[in-house]
């Protein structure tokens, strides 16, 4: 389908953008219009803050609105923002409602060794260990680390998760078990072993040789590395540096610091709501393997909820769709979305 239409076939949106983030967006206006229009008494203002560089790293927008402009955000306790997907286990659907997320740490890690002539034998040069690093970043796995944002959303997701699913996720909580019952629950483990270890991801290459008849004598890797919330790279660097071996000097390069305390108490209020737009799905706190804006209003004391809620069909594996060719999204999970946010305006007090 073409990209940019925003084209309605088949019962489907389809764009760049349905799923993330234009979908939301449009669910969030649509219920601020739909309670304007209605003459909706609310208990106070209602801010809509639309950036447009989130994937960006902010910097002209939430960065830029937290750090020159906080007085816009006086009083505010609460917001929702992206993030509502839904899980399946046994086929029992559970909303997932974002209350933490995981850091920004981008490393640098050089790897030397002797260059020369590109006709002359040389071992153990830059490249060749260059090699060896990116193999055991592949193969690795970090130590599991049991966060309380983890602990939180994996015990409510064993009481809403049906036999067998159930005790493999509070076998996640015991590190000694934790790779066994990764591998037991398939695909939905494969989206939760982040939520339990730091994740490093080797994204570019730099400083190679220029000349193909030279071998180069140095090497750099950018990683790109997200710490559990109440981590530091210091952690992160310290667990991968016997990994990796002397040979490669790892440095920060970036890092976005993310809050560490978690406030439920709105989450009840959008569990109900959820309940009763969606009966029989489970409603369950989440920990997110990315980073959102909601990293920027926690400086202010904002407790984000991810909370755009999509009733996708089990079957649709909107992962590698997000981003990529044919993204869509059902429009009646649009709708349901809308009307969940309306119900949310409705009864916030």
């Amino acid at each position: 389908m073409p990209p940019f239409e925003g084209r309605l076939a088949d019962g489907w949106v389809w764009g760049r953008g349905a799923l993330d983030m234009k979908g939301g967006v449009a669910m969030m206006l649509a219920a601020l219009l739909r309670a304007r229009a209605e003459g909706l008494e609310l208990p106070g203002d209602v801010l809509l803050c639309v950036t447009a560089d989130e994937e960006a790293g902010s910097f002209h927008g939430a960065r830029y609105l937290v750090e020159s402009h906080p007085e816009l955000f006086a009083g505010v306790r609460r917001a929702v923002s992206e993030a509502g997907f839904p899980a399946y286990f046994g086929g029992r659907r559970i909303h997932l409602v974002q209350v933490a997320e995981k850091q920004v740490c981008w490393l640098r890690a050089t790897v030397r060794g002797p260059g020369g002539h590109g006709a002359v034998v040389v071992r153990g040069g830059a490249m060749a260990r260059l090699g060896r690093a990116l193999a055991l970043l592949e193969r690795a796995r970090l130590p599991v680390h049991v966060t309380p944002a983890a602990r939180l959303m994996l015990e409510a997701l064993a009481r809403a998760a049906p036999l067998p699913a159930g005790p493999a996720l509070r076998a996640l909580l015991r590190p000694p078990l934790t790779g066994p019952a990764l591998r037991l629950l398939g695909r939905n483990g494969s989206r939760l072993e982040p939520l339990l270890r730091h994740t490093v991801s080797a994204t570019a290459v730099r400083g190679g040789g220029e000349m193909l008849n030279v071998v180069p004598s140095e090497v750099e890797i950018g990683l790109d590395g997200r710490l559990l919330p109440g981590f530091a790279p210091d952690d992160l660097i310290r667990e991968l540096r016997p990994l990796l071996g002397p040979g490669v000097e790892l440095e920060l390069a970036f890092h976005d610091p993310g809050p560490t305390a978690v406030d439920m108490t709105g989450f009840p209020l959008l569990e109900t709501i959820l309940r009763e737009a969606d009966p029989g799905a489970a409603v369950v706190p989440f920990l997110l393997p990315g980073v959102t804006d909601a990293r920027f209003f926690a400086r202010l004391g904002i407790q984000t909820y991810g909370f755009l809620p999509l009733p996708l069909p089990a079957d649709f594996d909107f992962v590698p769709t997000i981003h990529g060719a044919d993204e869509r999204v059902p429009a009646e999970a649009l709708e349901l979305g809308a009307c969940c946010l309306h119900e949310l305006l409705r009864r916030f007090r």
